[in-house]
């Protein structure tokens, strides 16, 4: 199943239509600051009474912002992303569970090599990744209890990288360089469910990083976000890259209303040899700030 996935990604990679929603874009023309922040929340609920097909009350929401700052003087580039989301459901008789969780913050520095507008950059990332709570394996335990499988900060993912970045346009990147990779486990107890020893908080490791990204309009009020991160640890088999491929369309109804389709697919061997995988559909409400 993994070489599915690594595949995946590699054609993806070769015919230029990944696109990011983990990347901050960073327009030629810009000359100082441009700054975005967007929130949304979407929801839904549905009650039964006396019907005949069955169902179960339940009422779900989540909140996502999106926070990012661009800055261009001359051949230097910088940007900031702060990407949040958190999302809760209440099922009749069973309480409440998380349905969604992330915590990503992205620093981005270019320079270009040649002139202001040069196709070719030197890049370096900063990138943190976690989630806000608990998360759950629900009734996966020996007598049908909950197995707690994550909390805030445990995983939490420190990346440093730098290297060699493609920007042809203001809507693709590809990059690969060379990265460092901190994996902190604040609960000691969850420290065997991330690949460490037990007893153990933290581990670091250097490898390859590549990564590519674009932006694109499908239609007119459709548009489509996504990013692939990969990471080979020296002295791993390059079967062990862990593959990070996220994926967000989205549909805008009016200015505030829109519809969205998310995917994202993980495959990281600490933690299972089973790629992860995470589909979200929702309608909600998104408003920009500034």
């Amino acid at each position: 199943m993994k070489k599915y996935l690594l595949l995946f990604a590699f054609i993806f990679l070769s015919a230029e239509i990944i696109i990011a929603q983990d990347s901050v874009a960073i327009p030629d023309t810009l000359q100082g600051r441009l700054t975005s922040w967007v929130v949304g929340i979407n929801g839904s609920q549905a009650s039964y009474s006396n019907w005949s097909q069955g169902g179960v009350n339940n009422i779900a929401a989540t909140g996502t912002s999106v926070l990012t700052i661009a800055y261009k003087q001359d051949r230097f580039s910088y940007g900031f992303l702060l990407n949040t989301r958190y999302g809760k459901t209440k099922i009749e008789d069973e309480g409440s569970r998380k349905i969604d969780d992330r915590l990503f913050i992205k620093n981005r520095f270019l320079y270009d090599l040649g002139d202001e507008s040069s196709d070719f950059k030197v890049f370096a990332n900063i990138r943190f990744r976690t989630q806000f709570d608990k998360g759950f394996n629900y009734g996966a335990g020996s007598e049908g209890e909950n197995v707690l499988i994550s909390n805030f900060m445990a995983p939490a993912y420190f990346n440093q990288e730098a290297g060699l970045a493609y920007i042809p346009s203001d809507n693709f990147t590809f990059e690969a360089g060379l990265g460092l990779q901190q994996l902190f486990v604040r609960d000691v107890n969850l420290a065997t469910t991330y690949g460490l020893d037990e007893g153990d908080r933290f581990r670091n490791e250097a490898g390859f990083t590549i990564g590519s990204s674009l932006n694109v309009d499908l239609a007119t009020n459709v548009s489509l976000a996504s990013s692939i991160t990969t990471f080979t640890t020296f002295g791993k088999a390059i079967s062990s890259t862990d593959v990070y491929f996220s994926n967000k369309l989205t549909g805008r109804i009016n200015n505030f209303m829109n519809a969205s389709l998310s995917l994202d697919l993980v495959y990281d061997d600490d933690f299972s040899n089973e790629i992860q995988v995470a589909q979200v559909l929702s309608m909600g409400v998104s408003f920009t700030l500034r």
